[in-house]
């Protein structure tokens, strides 16, 4: 079987990103223009822009790039391991290794998607397709896990374990320890807490308490109240945001 090449379209497309992401890497982000990135990318600017329609548009097409690697190279883990722990853990590292590469101007990125008002902040309306995926993946960690999850929480804790992946996505930004160690030194702590906290809220008396973290964030993040507006529809129509190409994942993924 000979292998067939991508549409010319998408080897444009791609084309342009590796050479947006060269040029952060070289230049810095701020410092990188449309125009620089359209030029060494041998196509007009207005070629570039009908890919991309800014450098903010470029990141979102890079974040597509590391969620589709990362589901990619976690699959392994989340179709052979059922322990609870080991799965989010596994989720959490290979997260961290995939987007190792790019860890030198992270920061770069940060200032802009700290800012509210951003397509790159991670609650952002353009950002929705990164973060469902993530949400999806957190999902099917719990589903596939030995340990089982209260059925009036199963919607809930995915979107509570990615909102503690920012907290990790966060703090690896800002880590100078080599190899990002003591990141990832986080991540597989963190992935016990989580498991010990998934374990507890199997009590009926904690219950309650997690829906109340989770109302909180919905009140004052704009995408967690976008996501719970998409999970609702998915609770009344199950076809409504099934994407058959993403298998179990769901909807469309990282900070990591």
């Amino acid at each position: 079987m000979t292998d067939q090449k991508a549409p010319k379209s998408e080897q444009t497309r791609t084309l342009i990103l590796e050479t947006a992401l060269r040029l952060f890497q070289e230049r810095g982000f701020d410092k990188t223009t449309m125009r620089a990135i359209a030029k060494e990318a041998g196509v007009s600017v207005g070629n570039a822009y009908y890919y991309f329609a800014s450098k903010e548009h470029l990141v979102q097409g890079f974040y597509d790039r590391i969620g589709a690697a990362h589901l990619a190279a976690v699959r392994p883990i989340l179709d052979s391991e059922t322990d609870l722990q080991k799965r989010l853990a596994g989720v959490l590292t290979t997260w961290l290794d995939i987007a190792a590469p790019y860890h030198e101007f992270a920061s770069q990125f940060f200032k802009n998607a700290a800012d509210p008002e951003s397509p790159l902040s991670p609650f952002s309306p353009e950002s929705e397709p990164a973060r469902k995926q993530a949400i999806e993946m957190h999902r099917e960690v719990l589903a596939g896990a030995k340990t089982k999850v209260p059925a009036e929480l199963a919607d809930v804790l995915p979107e509570l374990m990615w909102l503690s992946q920012m907290g990790l996505v966060l703090y690896w930004v800002f880590d100078r320890s080599p190899g990002s160690e003591k990141t990832r030194r986080l991540a597989e702590r963190g992935a016990q807490l989580t498991t010990r906290g998934i374990v507890l809220a199997r009590f009926r008396v904690l219950r309650p308490l997690v829906r109340e973290v989770h109302e909180l964030f919905a009140d004052f993040l704009p995408g967690m109240a976008q996501t719970a507006v998409s999970r609702k529809k998915r609770a009344s129509d199950p076809d409504a945001d099934f994407d058959p190409a993403a298998g179990a994942d769901g909807a469309a993924a990282t900070a990591s």
